[in-house]
């Protein structure tokens, strides 16, 4: 038999197992087995089933969530394009850590390779301007394997979020020569960190301790004093900036500005929870809408900096932006790289920032120097920022390339390019409710108290913000009093006492308008892109009204407290008898449940 023929017959015996897996009762399904397969699916029937295969036919404690899609991960692909219907089965990981000790030691020793720190920079490693590293790192990654990206999407969402922990992140990092891997408590690499809702949205102004973080590797710890800042590339006169060379206020004048920063999968989990998609636990890291916040930063205008190099040479149009963290794409690893456009440095509108609400960079948003690119997507906003390289077209690195692209709706695993998708820059006009919570049951009297964020990037602000409690169809404006300053570059937060006479399960919807009239599409459908980016839809929620204005509510509330009796959770069956027989006998003598019109004979 060919190695063809093998290989035919023993994916027949997968699919036949498949299908007898799936089968809702084994005994019923045995017995209808006796004879030829009966696959609903193919044009003819298959071969019978040997007696050994039988004996391993038996129901799956999880059958039901793969037929409901609800533990999506594990359903086979349907390959229908052949005369057959053909089972595919999903990647699964064998849980196996191998490793080509030879094949790695070959490439010599990580810390020699791979030197961690210049002097003042711990945990720095400088992959672009080294391809042998580069090299080195890549042939050490694929010589051994790791855990895939956790699955975060088409199964289930553990207690505790798969992607915080960076279980694989800081294998990597051990592997090129970083410290060894901690336990799961301790800090993630990347760190990703976001406020309780009820905070997110207190003041106007985040404070730092509760600012969102969002990294993309390790956190570099650099010395002020020993700190450098490289300009180079298409400049007429390339130079190299101290901090105090940069905090000289005689040669660059000092630049403040309020600033907020919003990630650009703030809200990604309503797309995720509409249809999965692309599933790096980084760049779609599955935020709420906590990954924003707006702190105001003092720093100078790179374009005074540019202009003290002499300027840019004939062909350089953007501006390469380094961040001293390593990254991996791949199995290739490398520093932060992103672009910015020679336009939007001009406008001054991008700063070199070192100064955080008063007080120096954390350590964990850049120190001692970042970029704050103002109103594009966090992504652009550089921390530990050590080099800036003028060039010709936007970055050739995987962050602005292949990453934070904005893919039309057709586009997905099976046919994308990085050139279908547009590189995220400004963000789109957005909001959210921080209160409520989805699916939180609110007691009121005929007003739900909500509050919540606008935003809208690029320069504009939010104008006006509408909500609506009866999913979309009448809309009620916020108060301009209850909403926080305008500015041009940050957020405005709000509160409105919503009107809502209805009962039971209702759906609360925030939009904005910003001051170009741009606002927010009504469904999540329309927003829902491959890479999960630009939650741009308006926000809903669903709440469960009790409108203690009602007779009849306030009355059964009064009940159920007399009793000790619970109201939550609403799912627990009623206990108490809420009416007398009597009564009910009574109503249905006065409102008969059925006509009588008995026929005359």
């Amino acid at each position: 038999m060919s190695h063809l023929k093998k290989f035919e017959r023993k994916v027949e015996r997968k699919v036949e197992n498949l299908e007898h897996r799936l089968s809702h009762d084994a005994h019923q399904h045995q017995q209808q087995q006796k004879g030829k397969p009966t696959g609903k699916m193919q044009d003819k029937p298959g071969p019978k089933i040997k007696n050994e295969v039988k004996k391993q036919i038996e129901n799956r404690p999880d059958e039901w969530k793969i037929e409901q899609g609800i533990n999506a991960a594990k359903l086979p692909f349907l390959d229908q394009t052949g005369p057959e219907t053909v089972y595919i089965q999903p990647k699964v990981w064998d849980g196996k850590m191998t490793k080509d000790e030879a094949a790695i030691k070959a490439v010599g020793d990580p810390d020699k390779l791979f030197p961690r720190e210049l002097e003042g920079w711990k945990g720095y490693v400088e992959w672009e301007e080294y391809p042998e590293r580069k090299k080195a790192a890549h042939k050490i990654l694929t010589s051994q394997a790791f855990p895939p990206n956790p699955e975060f999407q088409m199964g289930p969402i553990p207690d505790t979020n798969p992607v915080l922990p960076g279980t694989h992140w800081k294998q990597w990092h051990h592997a090129v020569g970083g410290e060894a891997p901690r336990n799961a408590s301790s800090p993630a690499i990347p760190l990703q960190r976001r406020a309780p809702k009820r905070l997110t949205t207190a003041q106007p102004v985040t404070p730092n301790s509760l600012h969102f973080v969002r990294n993309h590797g390790g956190i570099p710890l650099i010395d002020k004093d020993k700190f450098f800042l490289k300009l180079d590339g298409l400049v007429k006169n390339p130079k190299t900036y101290t901090m105090d060379d940069l905090m000289d206020e005689s040669k660059f004048p000092r630049m403040k500005q309020m600033i907020t920063m919003q990630c650009s999968g703030t809200r990604r989990i309503e797309q995720i929870s509409l249809y999965a998609g692309q599933g790096d636990e980084v760049p779609q890291a599955p935020w709420a809408e906590g990954a924003i916040g707006t702190a105001e930063y003092v720093g100078i205008s790179l374009k005074k900096v540019i202009k003290d190099c002499g300027g840019l040479l004939e062909g350089g149009k953007h501006l390469e932006l380094y961040g001293a963290e390593t990254y991996f794409k791949n199995d290739e690893a490398m520093n932060y790289v992103v672009s910015v456009p020679w336009s939007k440095v001009k406008a001054n509108e991008v700063m070199l920032a070192w100064e955080m609400n008063g007080e120096p960079l954390p350590k964990i948003h850049g120190y001692p120097l970042r970029v704050m690119v103002m109103g594009y997507i966090g992504a652009r906003s550089v921390k530990w920022l050590y080099r800036i390289k003028a060039i010709e077209t936007p970055s050739l690195a995987p962050v602005q390339s292949k990453e934070y692209l904005y893919f039309n709706q057709q586009v997905g695993k099976h046919n994308q390019r990085p050139t279908d998708g547009i590189q995220i820059q400004e963000m789109p006009v957005s909001s959210a409710i921080m209160s409520p919570w989805k699916n939180q049951v609110v007691i009121h009297n005929g007003k739900i108290r909500c509050k919540g964020w606008a935003y809208s990037g690029g320069g504009r602000w939010p104008e006006r913000v509408e909500l609506s409690s009866d999913g979309g169809f009448s809309w009620y404006p916020v108060p301009l009093e209850n909403m926080s300053e305008k500015g041009q570059w940050t957020w405005r937060t709000w509160e409105i006492d919503l009107p809502c006479d209805v009962e039971g399960w209702i759906e609360i919807v925030c939009r904005c308008w910003d001051n170009s009239l741009n606002t927010q599409p009504l469904a999540v459908r329309a927003a829902w892109n491959w890479g999960l980016h630009v939650t741009s839809s308006a926000h809903r929620i669903s709440v469960y009204s009790i409108n203690k204005s009602r007779p009849l509510t306030a009355e059964r509330l009064e009940m159920l407290k007399a009793h000790g009796q619970p109201l939550a959770p609403i799912t627990w069956p009623e206990e108490l008898e809420t009416q007398s027989w009597d009564e009910y006998k009574d109503f249905f003598k006065k409102y008969p449940r059925d006509p009588d019109n008995e026929a005359v004979c």
